[in-house]
Formats: structure tokens, sequence, C-alpha cells
């Protein structure tokens, strides 16, 4: 199936690894060019370089207000044009109701929502027709996950936002969609499976509520987020796709 990717320019964030670096990896395989962020400028160099010519690295804190400006300006120098964003962020540090700090909600706040939702407004500035802005989110926002409470308040009022952005530009042909994964195999959930004390016995568990009976495999998730972002999904818009191999379905 062609996805109809070949020489789109796509903007992916939090891509030096996990689910950001497998999407950029899944949309360059199919023929799109990619401008990715991270923190860290060696480690978004050394990113970009593994997927190769098509891809450009650049150090970008999505808590910066300037950083939405710059990536789509990048993309347009580099790549001469920009047709949608991914919007992945770094998971907030975990903790319980009771626990986290107003330090911590207010850095996660600054980064994971109104830093989405500046990237969002920015991309929505510059899409035409055919554009398209997705989200990475989490199966949090349908059901809280222990031990993540930050997340768990902030992933639901993305979706509501992203929710709202896709009827609100519709009329103009852009596209708005997020993505809902839950347990796949990267390192952030490795370091979650790590927090219980017993990392193996974290994983079985989680693997046997889980109807596939596994984690997901990164790759997994980037395809799917490549079909969602690509012209093949034109008709899709407003929804919020879990990536969970059915564990949505099992509750």
């Amino acid at each position: 199936m062609d996805l109809g990717l070949q020489d789109r320019v796509y903007i992916v964030t939090g891509a030096s690894r996990g689910l950001g670096l497998a999407a950029a990896r899944e949309l360059a395989a199919d023929g799109a060019k990619v401008v990715i962020s991270g923190r860290d400028e060696k480690t978004a160099a050394e990113a970009a370089a593994s997927i190769g010519s098509g891809a450009v690295g650049l150090a970008a804190d999505n808590a910066d207000p300037g950083t939405p400006q710059r990536l789509i300006d990048t993309a347009r120098e580099h790549f001469g044009r920009f047709d949608g964003i991914l919007i992945s962020v770094g998971g907030p540090p975990p903790g319980l109701g009771t626990d986290n700090t107003d330090e911590q909600w207010q850095t996660a706040f600054d980064s994971v929502f109104l830093g989405a939702v500046r990237l969002a407004r920015a991309a929505a500035a510059e899409l035409g027709e055919g554009g398209v802005i997705g989200f990475v989110l989490s199966g949090s926002v349908h059901e809280p996950i222990q031990g993540l409470t930050i997340s768990n308040g902030l992933r639901p009022g993305l979706a509501g936002y992203a929710k709202t952005l896709s009827v609100d530009l519709g009329p103009r042909g852009i596209r708005v969609i997020g993505l809902l994964p839950a347990r796949v195999d990267t390192d952030r959930v490795r370091e979650l499976d790590a927090l219980s004390g017993d990392a193996e016995a974290s994983r079985a568990r989680n693997s046997a509520k889980i109807p596939l009976g596994r984690y997901g495999r990164p790759e997994e998730f980037g395809k799917a987020a490549a079909f969602f972002l690509s012209p093949a999904a034109s008709y899709l818009t407003g929804v919020m796709l879990p990536v969970d191999g059915g564990s949505r379905n099992s509750f």
C-alpha cells in the first residue's frame, strides 16, 4: 500500500529516542523527510544520522515558546515544505496523587501540555489543506495508570484539546489525530517497570493483561503513526487510536 508519503515533510518532536524516533524512522522509510527534535543536541543529531539524509536533528525544548517556529523554519529551509507534525514529549515524573510537587506539575504542564498546544497552534497557522497534526498521548486518556499521576492529569486534557482542534481545523482540510500507546517496549516503559522493584515480574503482570500477550514493539507504533499521518488516512480526523495490543478493549 502506498501511503503517499514520498517527499512530504514532517516535524517529530521528542524524537531522539523512544516512540518519537520510531515514528520518524517509519515516516522516512516510506519516503518522507523529517525534522526531529530532542532536548540534547548530540543525541538529536545522532538520531537523525541513524535515519539518513532525509532527516535533520536539532536540540529544542517543547517548553520554549520559540521552539515551534524554529522547527517549522528548519523544515522549510532544509526540505522546502511543511506537511505535518507529530507532537511527542518525554514522560513526566512518576508519583502518586499526594507525592508530586508544585514544581513537578508546573514543569510538566509547560512541556507536556502548554508546549504541545503552542506547537499545534503554530503548525495550524502554517499548514494548508492536507496537513496533519498528531499528538502522542497515552492510554491514560481513558484509564488512569497507577503511579503516573501527572500524566493522568495532563494527557486527557490534551486529548480534549486535540478533539476540539480537529473540529476547528476541519473546514480548512487539516486533520488532527491522537495516538494512545500503552506498554510499548521503550526505555521509558522499562524504567517504569523497574520502579516496581522487580522489572521482570512487572513486565509479566502487564503482559498478562494485554490480549496479544506481549509488549508492543516501537516499530509497530511507528507504522501506526506513519499511516495516520499519511495521505492514506485522509478521511480520519478527531480519532484517538489505542496502540496497545487490545488493552483498551479489555477494560
